[in-house]
């Protein structure tokens, strides 16, 4: 049983580092804009070909791991990702927009991968802990990130701060190629896994998931820009302030993993969640001209439940899976939040942009209330789809 948390430490670590592509590029955002003669829009599609290829790619993953298990997913995508973050370092935009595509591809196999794995040691009853670690990987990946990597692309280029990435993804795959492996008696798939996506709660679940990264990436995309570029504040110390925010979120997912445990539901607290996410963009949007620190204030807990809620889903949209087929189960879940993903940092910079940075924050906001509302007839949903397994067998 203790071999466990070492599957546990490799996984974590392995969705922690492809964090820093996804969720730490965004601290670097002024660097990228500068190196390539890029508009803050343009910056945003730049960011956001790593969701994109992420979510083209993940429900193929998915299938792929509940079949042949996720060491060798992981070991050949996170391979893959190592060779796209050194092609980064070599082009102009345009190839960089494709290498970071390819990497989101090859990336994709930690996403559903590492969390079938998660979820094939631990028991129901320690899981929102468990996928709550391996979920405070992504924001404690991006903080790390965003600490070292500005000031590795001020002193060193942009290309060096993508050979670094590149380094550091090989090292994981290597170390998920030694250590891990599936616990006696697991249960690999081998078809139906067209049941698993048409199964209504995840349908329902993963739509109001990928409503609630709406507010998760326009904090992550925008954080830094609103504070250096509307606001005035160093590169450095917005970079700091973004840190500090992925930190807590870090934290925020293993206190609503353990919460979850504890009230037996993962659905009860996302919808908590949703609601405080929704009231805290609204109150960004009427703070956007205070004082700096009250904004601050403001922001970093407002990020904080932005951040904290994916574990929540992930380990509902697991469980809702039947035995062997967890990782499609979390791969369609995710496939919803990539392609918000992809498409948040460009539409919340235009509409920063052209409105105005308040609006960007509403528009969040509203989001979120939308997730919320998805959410709220879980029982019956639950009830049906349990009549409709039954006749099914």
């Amino acid at each position: 049983m203790g071999y466990r948390w070492v599957v546990l430490s490799v996984g974590a670590l392995a969705q922690g580092t492809n964090a820093a592509v996804f969720l730490g590029l965004p601290a670097i955002s002024p660097q990228l804009q500068q190196h390539f003669s890029l508009t803050l829009p343009q910056v945003g599609l730049l960011l956001g070909a790593v969701n994109l290829g992420t979510m083209i790619a993940l429900v193929p993953w998915g299938v792929v791991a509940d079949r042949r298990g996720e060491r060798l997913v992981m070991t050949i995508g996170g391979v893959g990702a190592a060779a796209c973050l050194l092609a980064v370092a070599l082009g102009n935009a345009w190839i960089a927009g494709l290498a970071l595509l390819a990497a989101g591809l090859f990336g994709a196999s930690v996403n559903a991968a590492s969390g079938r794995a998660v979820m094939s040691w631990f028991s129901k009853e320690s899981r929102g802990l468990a996928m709550g670690v391996r979920q405070t990987a992504t924001p404690l990946g991006a903080a790390l990130t965003a600490a070292v990597l500005p000031g590795i692309a001020l002193s060193s280029g942009v290309p060096t701060a993508f050979v670094v990435l590149a380094g550091v993804t090989a090292f994981v795959a290597l170390a998920v190629a030694l250590l891990v492996r599936e616990p006696p008696g697991a249960v690999r798939a081998t078809s139906e896994h067209g049941l698993v996506l048409k199964d209504p709660r995840l349908l329902r679940l993963s739509l109001a998931s990928g409503l609630l990264v709406v507010p998760q990436f326009t904090t992550t995309a925008l954080m830094v820009p609103l504070l250096h570029e509307h606001r005035g504040m160093s590169v450095t110390a917005a970079a700091a302030v973004f840190a500090v925010a992925q930190v807590l979120g870090g934290a925020g997912r293993l206190a609503v993993g353990v919460w979850s445990d504890r009230a037996r539901s993962r659905i009860g607290p996302l919808k908590i969640v949703s609601v405080i996410t929704a009231g805290g963009f609204v109150l960004v949007a009427a703070l956007d001209q205070a004082p700096l620190p009250v904004l601050v204030a403001v922001l970093v807990p407002t990020s904080l439940f932005a951040l904290c809620w994916n574990g929540l889903a992930v380990t509902e949209a697991g469980e809702l899976a039947p035995d062997g087929r967890s990782a499609t189960a979390i791969a369609m879940q995710n496939s919803a939040n990539y392609l918000s993903a992809s498409v948040t940092p460009f539409v919340a910079s235009f509409v920063a942009v052209t409105v105005g940075w308040p609006a960007a924050m509403v528009l969040a906001a509203v989001a979120a209330v939308a997730a919320r509302v998805l959410l709220q007839p879980w029982r019956s949903l639950r009830a049906s789809s349990l009549q409709n397994s039954r006749s099914d067998s």
